[in-house]
């Protein structure tokens, strides 16, 4: 037992030597990290101090530059420096009033101009802020549109008078008078085109339509006038072309009256597509089927272009032109139109450059090439006058000139036919009477067919498709000094006392001087041919129980009809 003590005693002591060993161990490992975290600590309150003597030292200067500015912010801020920079710029603006007086003084009469917008700030309010605030004012109508706007100015500050879009003057003519001798007695001044930025963005002022008046656009203008002619162009020889646009209209209308609603036929796309083919056969060299869906698209986008291209959110575009570039609502829809247009002709021209046959040329965009390529063999100076490019905005002004025009005027016929069943029904008679039923109607039959002629005209007059058209305004059709009841339909009007027609000298629907539509016997001969075959074979009503579209039409660079259905009759 006593034997055993020492044993453990000696383990117990083992274990104490043990346990102190590493008391002291820990120990000093203990010491040393306080050693190490008071050096460390040392270290970074050192570095603090340094950081709050440069804070100190930041704040003494900032404290020593607003002691400094505090004088110099309560000097400039004093009532009488305030009042100094007011009168600074009322002072300039008096002096830039009186330069902008100066520069127009001899401008004819005219309203004055908002800040910024001009007088263009009257068409870019909502409707309903016009109705509200503007229902007395003389020089707001009612409807709010350009035409019947200016028509309305022209009451207040006479025949000749003045507007601005944004900071550009422009001189607005009304009535044959103004207009006539404008264009003949001054034709270099007013055969240009403005120089309006939304014009420019779109068109590069090339072509014909929008082109500057000068040695590239008669260039232009005379080899387009001769090489469609050669094709054609308001000739008998273009007769049957358009008959057969006719044809494929009638033969759609058979069909689509056997499944019709009540609520009537939409003519649009049958109409558009007869008339823009016409004009495709010469131009492009081949004819689309209506139901094409990529011409489709190509043709609603140009009329979709030209609706939006007036809108009330573009037009501010003449003003500040980088809103064009906005990716978004009307600007984006802009774009987009721009931009698959382009893609479709270039398509069409590039094809025929790559197929082109000097020898054997197919249509206008082949005659233009060789003409191109013909400038650049020879050397001659007129090289640069012929380019793709300008193919490209020609093609363009020849689709829209030859295709939204007629087409809404034939809209146009069509409703006033189906609002108006007496006319329509001594049109027929007289188609009846002249034409007969066994042969469709030919240009040869048009000096017999007067009361139809008549009311043709009668629907030009009324709707004047083009009414800002350049260089022509939509006064000359509504003048009272020269029309009886000049907002009443009546084609008897164009007719004298023996039922011969009348030509009106005030009357020029495709306007004056050297700008004088270049298609306007193609119209005529689409117009005439189009219209009497139809009347011929259908009789039009406007549905029962439905409300007549405006009038007043929607508001383009052409005025189309709102959008309308009628009911259709074989005859």
């Amino acid at each position: 037992m006593t034997a055993g003590k020492p044993s453990l005693q000696f383990h117990h002591r083992m274990m104490d030597q043990s346990d102190c060993s590493v008391l002291l161990s820990a120990n000093r490992n203990h010491k040393n990290k306080q050693a190490m975290l008071s050096v460390r600590t040392a270290q970074e309150e050192d570095v603090f101090d340094q950081q709050l003597a440069v804070i100190d030292q930041e704040e003494f200067q900032h404290a020593d530059m607003d002691a400094s500015i505090s004088p110099l912010l309560h000097c400039l801020v004093s009532p009488a420096n305030i009042a100094g920079f007011f009168a600074f710029l009322l002072v300039f603006y008096l002096l830039q009033h009186y330069h902008w007086l100066q520069k127009h003084k001899n401008v004819p009469p005219g309203p004055k101009p908002w800040p910024v917008v001009g007088n263009f700030g009257s068409f870019l309010l909502p409707s309903f802020i016009i109705r509200r605030f503007f229902k007395n004012s003389r020089e707001l109508s009612s409807p709010l549109s350009p035409q019947a706007g200016l028509m309305e100015m022209a009451k207040l500050y006479g025949d000749i008078f003045s507007i601005f879009v944004g900071p550009q003057l422009m001189v607005v003519l009304n009535g044959y008078d103004a207009v006539r001798d404008a264009m003949l007695n001054h034709v270099e001044v007013f055969s240009d085109r403005p120089e309006i930025p939304l014009v420019t963005i779109i068109t590069k002022r090339k072509g014909i339509v929008f082109a500057p008046y000068g040695p590239l656009w008669r260039t232009n203008r005379r080899f387009c006038h001769s090489t469609l002619r050669s094709f054609g162009f308001g000739r008998m020889s273009l007769e049957p072309c358009i008959n057969e646009g006719l044809s494929i209209i009638k033969t759609e209308l058979q069909s689509l009256i056997k499944t019709a609603e009540p609520s009537g036929i939409d003519l649009t796309p049958l109409i558009s597509n007869a008339v823009s083919n016409v004009i495709s056969s010469m131009s492009l060299g081949q004819r689309f089927h209506h139901q094409d869906q990529e011409f489709c698209s190509m043709r609603d986008l140009m009329s979709h272009g030209l609706e939006i291209s007036v809108s009330t959110s573009i037009l501010l575009v003449n003003i500040f032109p980088w809103l064009y570039y906005l990716p978004f609502g009307a600007f984006k829809d802009l774009r987009r139109a721009e931009t698959d247009i382009t893609a479709f002709l270039k398509k069409i021209i590039s094809r025929h450059r790559d197929t082109l046959d000097p020898e054997n040329p197919r249509d206008f965009i082949d005659m233009y090439l060789v003409e191109m390529l013909a400038k650049k063999k020879e050397g001659n100076s007129e090289e640069c006058l012929f380019s793709e490019d300008d193919l490209f905005y020609i093609i363009g002004d020849l689709f829209i000139a030859g295709t939204d025009t007629t087409t809404n005027t034939l809209l146009w016929s069509i409703l006033y036919m189906s609002l108006y069943p007496d006319v329509q029904e001594k049109v027929q008679q007289e188609i009846e009477r002249v034409v007969g039923s066994d042969r469709v109607p030919s240009l040869t039959d048009k000096g017999r067919l007067l009361y139809t002629e008549a009311t043709i005209l009668e629907v030009l007059r009324m709707t004047v498709v083009v009414p800002l058209s350049i260089p022509h305004m939509a006064s000359e059709t509504t003048d009272p000094t020269v029309w009886d009841n000049p907002d009443d339909f009546n084609p008897s009007r164009f007719l004298d006392e023996q039922g011969k027609l009348l030509r009106k000298d005030c009357f020029i629907p495709f306007g004056l001087g050297r700008r004088v539509c270049m298609g306007e016997q193609l119209a005529k001969m689409e117009l005439f041919l189009m219209f009497t075959g139809l009347m011929q074979a259908f009789t039009f009503r406007f549905p029962e129980g439905k409300t007549a579209p405006s009038m007043y039409g929607r508001f383009g660079l052409t005025l189309a009809p709102c959008p309308f259905t009628v009911c259709v009759k074989t005859r």
